[in-house]
C-alpha cells in the first residue's frame, strides 16, 4: 500500500527543485542511446522526459506506485510511453533491462533489502543501477521545526501513534544491502544539497511535509502550514542530504535472495 497519497498535478507544477536534483543523477548514467531503461519511481515524468530524449533508439519503462503520478506523467509524455502503476517491492517486468534510474524514491520504501533484490532481479548481468534518494540526516533541521509545531494542540492529538514513513539510510548500510542483493560492485555516498524551493508553501505541503498534512483533518491543514512557515522563517531552506548509488548487477542472484 502507498505510504501516502500524491497529487500528481501539484507535484508536476512545483517539482522543479526535484527535477534539478534528478537531472544531476541522470548525468551519471552513461547511455549509448539504444538501451532498455527502467525509471523506478517516475513521479510526474519530468526526468523520464529527458531520459527518453537520451534514448533515440532505445526504450523506457516508467513505473510509480501512485496512479495520480502516472496520470500526470501520461499528460506530460503522451500515450506512447510505457507507464505503469507498480510497487517496486513487487517489481516484475517481461524482460530484464540494461539500466535502472531512480530519483527521490527509495526513501519512501521501508524494506531496502527486498527493494534491491527486486531491482537486481530485473537487471541484465552487468546492468547498472544509478539512483539518488533522501539519506541519513535528510531534512533533520526542517523536520525538527515542523515537529515542534505538530506537538502543539490542536495538532498533537492527530499524531499520537503516527510513525514517519521515511527511510533515510546511510551510505555504508546501503552498500552492504546492495552487495547482499547480488550487485557485484556498489558505490554509495551522502551529499548535502540544501535548496530554496520556488513555491515553498505548496512544495512543503505537497512533497516534504505531505505525510504530516495528510495526517491532519482538512480544517487544520492550512493553519498547520501557516505555523510551520512561521517557525521556519525566511528564506525557506530545505536541508536535503542525498544518498547516491552507483551499482552494477552481478551475473546471478545471491542464494539467499529476497526476491
Amino acid at each position: 500500500m502507498p505510504v501516502r497519497e500524491w497529487d500528481g498535478n501539484s507535484y508536476d507544477r512545483i517539482s522543479g527543485t526535484m527535477e534539478a536534483l534528478g537531472l544531476e543523477v541522470l548525468e551519471r548514467l552513461e547511455l549509448s542511446g539504444d538501451e532498455l531503461v527502467l525509471d523506478a519511481g517516475c513521479g510526474s515524468g519530468r526526468i523520464t522526459q529527458t531520459l527518453i530524449e537520451r534514448l533515440p533508439r532505445g526504450r523506457v519503462i516508467a513505473v510509480d506506485e501512485s496512479p495520480s503520478m502516472i496520470n500526470a506523467a501520461r499528460e506530460r509524455l503522451g500515450a506512447d510511453v510505457d507507464l505503469r502503476v507498480m510497487d517496486l517491492l513487487d517489481l516484475e517486468l517481461e524482460q530484464p533491462v540494461d539500466a535502472i534510474l531512480s530519483t527521490a524514491t527509495f526513501h519512501w520504501i521501508a524494506d531496502h533489502e527486498r527493494l534491491f533484490a527486486r531491482l537486481h532481479a530485473m537487471l541484465k548481468p552487468g546492468g547498472r543501477l544509478v539512483a539518488q534518494c533522501g539519506g541519513e540526516t535528510n531534512i533533520d533541521i526542517l523536520r525538527g521545526k515542523a515537529n515542534e509545531v505538530l506537538m502543539r494542540e490542536p495538532y498533537a492529538q492527530h499524531f499520537v501513534d503516527w510513525q514517519p514513513p521515511w527511510n533515510y539510510a546511510g551510505a555504508e548500510p546501503t552498500h552492504e544491502r546492495l552487495l547482499a542483493a547480488g550487485f557485484s560492485t556498489a558505490e554509495c555516498w551522502l551529499t548535502p544539497a540544501p535548496r530554496e524551493p520556488e513555491h515553498p508553501r505548496e512544495f512543503l505541503a505537497t512533497i516534504v511535509l505531505g505525510p504530516h498534512v495528510q495526517q491532519l483533518p482538512e480544517a487544520l491543514r492550512e493553519a498547520f502550514m501557516d505555523d510551520v512557515l512561521a517557525a521556519l522563517g525566511q528564506p525557506v531552506v530545505v536541508d536535503y542530504v542525498r544518498l547516491n548509488i552507483n551499482a552494477v548487477a552481478g551475473s546471478s542472484p545471491p542464494a539467499s535472495s529476497a526476491a
